[in-house]
């Protein structure tokens, strides 16, 4: 419980702010909506609605501070209203039908994952040349570093439309994307890693005989396995993002990438939310289950208790 609280409360004052924050947010939809309802406000029309700040317009209208928690394409959807549109697409819809998240998640996950792999072995192998390898160090790493200054979403489309003119689509092109954002953590993690035993352990390591390949399967391999998992809790989350920044370009009807394109089209927040949320959760469970791999290995290795 004494862990629990302070949790609790956080939740509690974001969600505070949340709903506050729909009140601004929403009010003028709501003054448009009361007035057709024949509601009187105390600011009509539209043009001095406009002359108004959002914060202006909800002190002068407590009564419609109601209705900008209840509609049905709001600004800023309430936290009731994504919890509810969650738990209707995923609950109490099939995961085979087009609107379940479990549906679209699943679709984005294959993605994130088949990256994961792929950037997490090309970041394994690069780390160990990098460290063996003063040329790849001078060549490689820069190179590496590099990389990660091009944003994404205009790498994206460059990668979507190179793989389809060879006739590659679908799983393969969002995959490279989520790689090449995951990677680079990878390598990162490795490196420092593989180069933290210190010189008297590997001077330790000569003095017995052992070869270059001795000292990296006993010495450097097993010092680097806790900034490894470290970095792939930082790369399994940039790989769903690369995967769901794969599925905008393409304009997908599949993935929660697609969800949050189909909202934005026909101004579905809420529908948004959800989506945002469900990226969220299925991050934070993927990160969950790395940890605790982690803690299972680190354990078996001698690491903490």
């Amino acid at each position: 419980m004494r862990n629990v609280f302070p949790v609790l409360t956080v939740v509690a004052v974001i969600l505070g702010i949340w709903y506050l924050a729909c009140v601004p947010m929403n009010i003028k939809t709501a003054l448009t909506n009361a007035e057709r309802a024949g509601a009187e406000v105390s600011v009509a029309g539209a043009k001095e609605r406009r002359d108004l700040s959002a914060m202006a317009l909800a002190v002068a209208n407590p009564a419609q501070w109601g209705d900008t928690l209840v509609q049905s394409k709001p600004r800023l959807p309430a936290p009731h209203q994504v919890a509810v549109e969650l738990w209707q697409t995923t609950v109490e819809k099939k995961i085979t039908s087009k609107r379940s998240l479990v549906f679209h998640g699943w679709i984005t996950l294959s993605a994130t994952l088949l990256g994961f792999a792929i950037g997490t072995a090309a970041g394994i192998m690069l780390a160990i040349g990098i460290v063996h390898s003063r040329a790849m160090d001078m060549s490689v790493m820069p190179w590496a570093i590099a990389s990660q200054t091009i944003p994404v979403l205009a790498i994206a489309p460059m990668i979507i439309v190179v793989f389809n003119s060879i006739g590659i689509q679908g799983l393969i092109p969002k995959a490279i994307i989520s790689a090449y954002l995951s990677f680079f953590p990878v390598v990162v993690g490795m490196v420092k890693g593989l180069r933290s035993p210190s010189a008297m352990q590997l001077d330790q390591m000569r003095t017995w005989g052992a070869s270059a390949a001795q000292s990296f399967w006993t010495l450097r391999l097993p010092s680097s396995v806790p900034y490894l998992f470290t970095s792939l809790k930082i790369g399994i989350a940039a790989s769903l993002v690369g995967a769901i920044v794969g599925e905008l370009p393409t304009g997908a009807v599949r993935g929660l990438g697609a969800r949050l394109l189909t909202g934005s089209y026909y101004g579905q927040t809420i529908q948004i939310w959800s989506a945002l949320f469900a990226t969220a959760i299925l991050a934070a469970c993927l990160v969950a289950i790395i940890g605790g791999v982690e803690r299972v290995t680190l354990k078996k290795m001698g690491y903490g208790k």
